[in-house]
């Protein structure tokens, strides 16, 4: 297929990291190679960068972009972000001076039904990042107990109408197997009550999303282990950072922000003592410095030459 994918908060990122010659930088999301190809413009001649990415297509369309990349000066890893520390020190590296996430799906993704992540297109179940892995969508959706997608459903999609869309979801599962997008998609759509719906041909209703865009979420969320992946990921890559080292998070939406709010400020954070306390007994000390108070957001204009950069949050952290 072919591989398109607009970066999104491409210079604020590549620069938060400070790149320079002779650093040592991960771009943990691949993707379209954006930030990569920045990180290694930016850290000419001598930096070194290490790019990882679960998604074949994406590696495969990474490497024809990046072809004239010097071999000695950039890593292209098929693996998950999870794996970072161990698939570095395989390469000798124990430490960098920065790391990047960009936590979007990439456009191919959403945009080729054969993935299976669209419902605006027919295709597949799947909805797996990383074609090797057995878990699809499809047997989320027929073989997982309703209490469990009631579960998914409102903790990784935040959807209020969870209940009625499961009971939906098991009566159309118990006289066939639900195998298609556009089906799933549709039997979400006739649970929610019509006037919670904000989209359909008619134009009053264009202005909000379509009303399976949750469930969806959830439900590749549950098949990538998505938040536990972060989680384990964000925590390597910390640990990874030499003193002064930075990482930078694009998060797309509030599960993952708040996920990475809540690292960043642990990281951040020193005595934990009782206010009450004359002394410190803890003897906790932070271990990184906010460089962003608040999330960075891309401009007007960013957003109206990419709508789906509408929800993007960069985040930022020094290790001290």
């Amino acid at each position: 297929m072919e591989f398109q994918h607009e970066t999104v908060l491409l210079n604020e990122t590549v620069n938060a990291l400070l790149p320079h010659s002779g650093g040592v930088y991960v771009d943990a999301t691949l993707g379209g190679a954006g930030h990569t190809r920045l990180l290694l413009e930016l850290s000419a001649p001598a930096g070194k960068v290490f790019a990882f990415d679960q998604d074949a297509a994406a590696i495969e369309h990474a490497k024809l972009l990046l072809a004239d990349a010097p071999a000695d000066r950039l890593t292209i890893i098929h693996s998950n972000f999870s794996e970072m520390g161990s698939r570095l020190e395989a390469y000798g590296v124990r430490e960098v001076d920065g790391v990047l996430f960009d936590l979007g799906v990439s456009s191919p993704q959403f945009d080729v039904p054969l993935r299976g992540f669209s419902y605006r297109h027919e295709g597949p179940l799947d909805m797996r990042m990383d074609t090797r892995q057995t878990l699809t969508a499809e047997t989320v959706v027929n073989e997982w107990e309703p209490s469990e997608l009631e579960r998914i459903f409102f903790r990784y999609g935040e959807e209020k109408f969870s209940k009625s869309i499961v009971r939906r979801i098991v009566e159309a599962r118990g006289t066939h197997r639900i195998t298609t997008t556009t089906e799933l998609a549709d039997i979400v759509k006739s649970a929610i009550p019509a006037a919670a719906r904000r989209s359909g041909p008619h134009p009053a209703r264009r202005s909000g999303p379509h009303p399976a865009r949750r469930v969806f979420q959830a439900i590749r969320i549950a098949v990538n282990d998505e938040l536990s992946v972060l989680e384990q990921g964000i925590a390597e890559a910390f640990a990874l950072l030499r003193s002064g080292g930075r990482l930078a998070v694009i998060s797309f939406h509030s599960l993952e922000d708040r996920m990475v709010k809540v690292m960043f400020r642990d990281f951040a954070t020193g005595c934990i003592c009782p206010p009450e306390l004359p002394i410190c007994r803890c003897g906790r000390e932070p271990e990184g410095k906010l460089v962003t108070r608040k999330p960075i957001e891309p401009t007007e204009g960013e957003v109206e030459a990419n709508p789906r950069a509408r929800s993007a949050k960069l985040r930022v952290i020094e290790k001290l």
